[in-house]
């Protein structure tokens, strides 16, 4: 039995439009790094609120020696405070993605960059993220400094 041209055709591109959402879809890990990347850049041009876009509108930051920071504005209050305190820049390394469905935590690594380019910080974090529409957020996020406590 020989198949004709346009029945070929058809199987052809309905095995790619079923592989399609596979091939464009990114894996969780790389999504996030990507939206790191935003953040990153983000920070360097001075826009707490494109940070803040990045977060869910009910997230939490825990940030050090401060209290909890509740939604998307106060999160963009916060990250002005940085921001105004002389942070140029934030690279983060992505150590490990766990995900379940539409939740993922993200073990990872940053450091920052003060006025002179020089590192003011680096620590570690934990963020729980959430996709919402296809999009990885932050969720949940908390960070503190890996370096050794000054003027004590």
């Amino acid at each position: 039995m020989s198949l004709s041209f346009p029945l070929l055709s058809r199987l052809a591109l309905l095995v790619i439009a079923l592989a399609s959402p596979v091939l464009a879809q990114m894996s969780p890990k790389a999504a996030i790094e990507a939206v790191n990347k935003q953040f990153s850049a983000a920070v360097e041009k001075k826009d707490a609120a494109a940070v803040a876009a990045l977060y869910t509108d009910d997230a939490i930051v825990l940030p050090p020696n401060l209290t909890m920071v509740k939604g998307r504005a106060d999160i963009k209050n916060l990250f002005e405070g940085f921001l105004a305190s002389g942070i140029k820049g934030i690279a983060f390394t992505t150590i490990e993605v766990e995900s379940f469905g539409d939740t993922a935590i993200e073990v990872g690594e940053f450091v920052l960059t003060g006025p002179d380019g020089s590192v003011a910080d680096r620590g570690k974090s934990v963020v729980v993220w959430k996709r919402i529409k296809g999009q990885w957020k932050l969720h949940r996020d908390i960070f503190n400094t890996s370096l050794p406590p000054t003027g004590r």
